[in-house]
């Protein structure tokens, strides 16, 4: 199955996550809404420290309650700016050291040792890379993210070396929160699109 193919999957298996579990629409409070009280509750939950990434967009379901609300989306914040940063430091302030990887890729270790190496290696490749975090769904103890990479392929690929191609591409996660932080996740990312883009081939 092509990857791009895989990617509107997950997104469509993301959406169906965040509102499963029972909870009515009228639950949720999102970014987008049109009442300022809607728009004003998970926008109190962003931690707005100036090292952190911040959602661009925010949907919360209001039955978990402020404060599990608000640990949830500073996980989500302290995980995405490891993406964003490559500082490990975040990491080991988003997940549990006993966190799984559900879909994990050939070649990458399980554990917190996973995204590391992942991490090294997007950096070898592209050193300017960052994450956005376009969108963060905050449902009971799941935490569904939409997330862009961006960069410039100048670094070294396979054994290919670049010539600054731009990087731009997307990715879905799904992550388990458990008593304190992150315990497992899923995740696919547009790797057909990223491979186009720095010409190489898998």
């Amino acid at each position: 199955m092509r990857s791009h193919t895989l990617f509107r999957i997950a997104a469509l298996a993301a959406a169906a996550a965040c509102l499963a579990g029972g909870t009515a629409a009228a639950g949720y409070a999102h970014t987008e809404d049109h009442h300022p009280a809607s728009r004003a509750w998970p926008q109190r939950l962003i931690d707005r420290s100036p090292d952190l990434v911040r959602p661009r967009a925010i949907t919360v379901d209001r039955s978990i309650g402020v404060q599990r609300a608000a640990r949830e989306v500073h996980l989500a914040q302290q995980l995405y700016t490891f993406w964003n940063t490559g500082r490990q430091t975040y990491l080991d302030a988003a997940v549990s050291p006993r966190f799984k990887d559900n879909t994990l890729p050939a070649g990458r270790p399980q554990g917190p040792a996973g995204p590391v190496f992942a991490s090294k290696n997007f950096r070898t490749a592209v050193p300017d890379l960052t994450c956005e975090l376009s969108d963060l769904l905050v449902t009971g103890d799941k935490i569904t993210a939409r997330l862009v990479f961006r960069g410039h392929f100048t670094g070294t690929f396979n054994g290919v070396q670049g010539k600054g191609q731009s990087v731009d591409f997307g990715a879905l996660d799904i992550q388990h929160v458990g008593p304190d932080k992150i315990i497992e996740d899923w995740h696919i990312e547009d790797n057909e699109t990223l491979l186009a883009q720095l010409g190489v081939t898998a």
